[in-house]
């Protein structure tokens, strides 16, 4: 009692230095929405709509027209030029402090360039013309053309100073966090080797794996519903089949691919248990949090709905929509966010699981690959052995041929999937076969979509969102969007054509 007392009152701490350390930095992020807010409510009314996806509920660096670093979620670019926007630049846009690249061309605002700016004046452009654009009263600009009467901007050398007071803090905060670190290392491993999840606890929260508690089997194991802990909180217990030829592998390859990642349309892995079971044979399981709409290929086939969840009725077209940005952005993070990219290598239906507010989770890691650590000959004698005997269809061709497996792969199966989803044609359907797949098929209908009388047989916002899932899913890696383009692309498809649920 007294140890976990002391890693209580630790852990307390470093509650409390963290929200020191990275109060400022959320602080930030928080001014920069703000003062895009603030720019956007000086749009002329009517003119709103553009910016529809600037809103509190969409994340900020997937606002239209926005770019932030990698690094910081700071925006480091406003590309606003040719949005056809009307009204006055609010002087808020001076709050943007990581912005570097500022374009409103073509735009209709009627005020003068807020006095929040600081820096060089460009020569070049809309500014050579002194008369025709007004900084008066920004103290802080310099440079520009001779008309514009702006002092001249000079570097001034880098003199050496004692530490600030805000410096000696983060120093002694540094040290802090040292010594906690260490102590809440001390506590996850004390956590680990006293409170790691057992067979039993896992047996007792399915009800013995029973078979009233099964909602999905896949290539190396079967998951279970269940209750775990005396809150009994609901989770999806998925169970190795040891026995299949590379499940371990799987299991490995699943834990491996789940450090250090977090993304909120990446599946929750609660814990693991690797123990022995009541016969003393070798056990491996994934503890994930449940997900009560189930997966998203139950919802592409409505005449299983009943019988499988229980729902009683279709997706519509918005809900799509945001799922399908949802498995994008999942895919943009393991790609691009991640410290070292990482492949999912098997995206399908079956693999994409829904919350109660039908948000999208990407599952199923089994044959996921960190890239920068990639084992050739046991990632072929995996994936020939179940990948693409699982995943016809969804699989990039090259994989078939023996590539390595590539975030290219990983685009090329979501193009499938976007195709499915608005076609309701599988890429295993019976009228498939030869060179003629989902692909070819799409591409015929938007080629023939146009009537004798010059109007189009296919709205304009589905013709978008195929055209997406074209140019995922093209033969060749090299000819593929990159996801975090599909992103942008479906976000501001959502913008334009439908009103944000969520």
């Amino acid at each position: 009692m007294k140890i976990s007392l002391f890693f209580a009152f630790n852990a307390l701490m470093l509650l409390q230095v963290c929200i020191l350390v990275f109060a400022q930095a959320r602080f930030s992020n928080e001014t920069d929405m703000q003062a895009l807010l603030e720019f956007k409510s000086q749009v002329t009314e009517n003119k709103r709509e553009v910016l529809a996806s600037w809103n509190h509920s969409f994340p900020l660096c997937h606002w239209i027209g926005i770019t932030c670093g990698r690094k910081q979620e700071r925006v480091t670019s406003l590309d606003l030029g040719g949005f056809k926007l009307s009204g006055s630049i609010s002087p808020s846009i001076g709050n943007l402090s990581f912005l570097r690249s500022l374009n409103l061309g073509d735009n209709s605002f009627q005020s003068n360039i807020p006095q929040e700016f600081e820096g060089s004046v460009p020569t070049k452009g809309v500014f050579q013309n002194g008369t025709t654009v007004s900084v008066f009263g920004n103290e802080n600009l310099c440079g520009g053309v001779i008309e514009m009467q702006l002092k001249p901007c000079i570097e001034s050398p880098r003199q050496k100073k004692p530490f600030s007071l805000g410096e000696k803090v983060a120093v002694g905060v540094g040290v802090a966090l040292l010594f906690l670190f260490i102590i809440v290392a001390s506590l996850s491993w004390f956590k680990k080797k006293n409170d790691k999840i057992s067979y039993e606890e896992l047996y007792n929260a399915t009800s013995g794996f029973s078979s009233s508690n099964l909602i999905g089997s896949g290539n190396f194991s079967d998951v279970f519903k269940g209750l775990l802990g005396l809150e009994e909180k609901l989770v999806a217990v998925k169970v190795l089949n040891l026995l299949k030829h590379g499940a371990t592998k799987s299991f490995i390859a699943e834990c491996e691919s789940f450090k250090g990642i977090r993304h909120r349309n990446l599946a929750k892995l609660i814990t693991v248990c690797s123990s022995l079971d009541s016969q003393g044979n070798d056990f491996r399981a994934l503890v994930y949090e449940f997900m009560p709409k189930g997966s998203l290929d139950m919802w592409l086939q409505p005449e299983d709905l009943e019988s499988a969840n229980n729902h009683s009725r279709s997706l519509t077209f918005a809900e799509k929509v945001n799922i399908a940005i949802d498995v994008a952005s999942a895919l943009e993070y393991l790609h691009v966010y991640c410290h070292d990219p990482v492949a999912h290598c098997d995206i399908k239906p079956s693999n994409v699981l829904l919350d109660d507010d039908l948000t999208a989770h990407v599952s199923d890691f089994g044959l996921a690959r960190l890239l920068y650590n990639f084992d050739e000959k046991t990632f072929l004698n995996q994936f020939s052995s179940a990948g693409v005997r699982g995943t016809i269809g969804y699989a990039a061709p090259e994989y078939g041929m023996g590539s390595k497996p590539s975030i290219q792969g990983d685009v090329y199966s979501f193009g499938v999937l976007l195709l499915e989803m608005f076609t309701g044609k599988k890429p295993t359907d019976n009228s498939f076969g030869g060179g003629y797949n989902l692909h070819g098929y799409t591409k015929s209908v938007l080629s023939c979509s146009t009537s004798r009388g010059g109007r189009t047989m296919v709205d304009e916002w589905l013709r978008l969102v195929l055209e997406v899932g074209i140019k995922c899913s093209e033969e060749y890696p090299r000819d593929r969007m990159g996801m975090a383009e599909a992103v942008r692309e479906l976000v501001s498809i959502k913008s334009k054509f439908f009103t944000s649920s969520r």
